[in-house]
């Protein structure tokens, strides 16, 4: 098993972010400041990494998805580990996001995808189309939603 390199960049109260050869795992305490910032982050990284446009903001997508389904799951301010890490082996992005609640697991709602009238519900939908064979895995401290997006740019 090889370790990559890690190196600490950022640190703030709810925010320390750790860089990676292929990514970065930041741990926020969720809020909206620190969701932008991950979303920022993600932007510039696989920008850097060379990863096409579409699949930055696929990414950014769900990992707005999938931080906003552990504030529902746990509450605001609820300590998260995110990680965006690109797999030159597979082809595509990996976004991870470890919440602390290894009881309450992400549900579909049951909202169509073409609802025009819905606000809401259609997160895990979206997920599904963008990376699919999403899935989670829990953890000695909680659970760990895993989502491999393929490149979307050819």
């Amino acid at each position: 098993m090889t370790l990559m390199a890690e190196t600490v960049t950022e640190a703030a109260p709810g925010f320390y972010l750790m860089t990676k050869d292929r990514g970065f795992a930041v741990h926020i305490s969720a809020s909206a400041d620190h969701l932008h910032l991950v979303r920022e982050l993600a932007g510039k990284t696989l920008a850097e990494a060379g990863v096409g446009s579409a699949t930055a903001e696929n990414v950014q997508l769900v990992a707005s998805e999938l931080v906003g389904n552990a504030v529902r799951a746990c509450g605001d301010l609820v300590p998260l580990v995110v990680e965006v890490e690109t797999d030159a082996a597979e082809g595509g992005v990996w976004v991870r996001v470890h919440d602390p609640d290894p009881v309450q697991m992400p549900e579909r709602s049951g909202v169509a995808m073409d609802d025009p009238t819905a606000v809401s519900g259609r997160g895990l939908s979206l997920i599904d189309f963008l990376a699919p064979g999403w899935d989670v895995a829990l953890t000695s401290i909680g659970k760990q939603v895993r989502a491999r997006l393929p490149y979307a740019d050819g």
